[in-house]
């Protein structure tokens, strides 16, 4: 694990030196302040930590220094939030129920999409879980495409990042079973509905939740690192003496299959999001009704 995270460190201290000059310029006016706050406040902490097991925050996360105070992640996300406010925004432009302009008609799709995808996945009554996975869907696409324009570096292919979007996804789900269900009935579905095997499979269940954060964060950490680095890799394949007299011919597919990944990644979060919602949250008691039809009984949402 400290391994991982040495290693993580090392590629953090090899960005901030190739850092975007967005973020030298956050880290000339503000490193200061953050450096002083991390060695005043939160080095302490992770000396303490680390230090029981033999290790130090230097080795784990990299030097500290006003120059990387505030990691490249960090200020790139926080450009991507800004980034999909700013976009809705403008793209939503005036709206109108008559005229509606291609900003508009395109976010209405992409809501379509959603909703449609939450009803199928979770049911109606998962219509009221829309705001945070359209959020998630937002953030991510945004994040995911930022590496495509200059100045940006793809905050989504740090795991720091990634990481978080998944506990973000692990602490919401379970907070809305816990709702729904009560601490009792969200633990007790882990346990399935057979009374003799309830341990065994309680335990496997207990586990595979606890490492969901893990799997949705490396999960698309992996993608867009790979894709970053295997599009870095072949744009410098070509000599540089040919690099403007000769068109790299791969750049055109890579960047074609580039997008395609940041779609499919965001699709797959926020995908599995929804199945882990469908898993604890349940439509109210008082939302079905029961319908006769050519003599079978089927259950049929009631629409109020």
């Amino acid at each position: 694990m400290f391994a991982f995270l040495a290693e993580q460190a090392e590629k953090a201290q090899e960005a901030a030196e190739q850092a975007p000059i967005l973020v030298r310029l956050v880290n000339q006016y503000f490193g200061e302040y953050a450096y002083n706050f991390e060695m005043k406040y939160t080095h302490p902490i992770w000396t303490k930590i680390l230090g029981k097991f033999g290790t130090t925050p230097e080795a784990a996360f990299g030097a500290y220094t006003p120059e990387n105070a505030i990691p490249w992640y960090t200020i790139m996300f926080v450009i991507a939030c800004i980034l999909s406010l700013a976009l809705i925004w403008i793209m939503k432009g005036r709206l109108s129920e008559d005229e509606p302009g291609h900003g508009q008609q395109t976010l209405e799709v992409g809501v379509l999409a959603v909703r449609s995808l939450i009803e199928d996945i979770i049911g109606p009554h998962g219509l009221q879980y829309f705001p945070v996975v359209m959020t998630f869907a937002v953030l991510i696409l945004v994040s995911n495409l930022m590496g495509f324009f200059p100045l940006f570096v793809t905050p989504t292919s740090a795991t720091s990042v990634t990481f978080a979007l998944g506990l973000s996804s692990f602490i919401y789900y379970n907070y809305i079973g816990i709702k729904e269900n009560g601490v009792f009935g969200h633990l007790k579905h882990f346990a399935g509905p057979i009374w003799w095997i309830a341990p065994l499979i309680f335990f496997i269940e207990l586990i595979s939740n606890l490492i969901r954060p893990f799997t949705l964060g490396i999960r698309l950490f992996a993608n867009m690192f790979a894709d970053e680095k295997v599009l870095d890799t072949i744009t410098h394949l070509a000599p540089p003496w040919t690099s403007f007299a000769v068109p790299n011919l791969a750049v055109p597919l890579l960047m074609a299959l580039s997008l395609f990944i940041a779609v499919v990644q965001t699709f797959v979060f926020i995908l599995l999001s929804q199945l882990y919602l469908s898993e604890v949250s349940h439509p109210p008691h008082n939302s079905h009704a029961h319908v006769e039809d050519d003599g079978m009984e089927i259950v049929a949402p009631v629409l109020t």
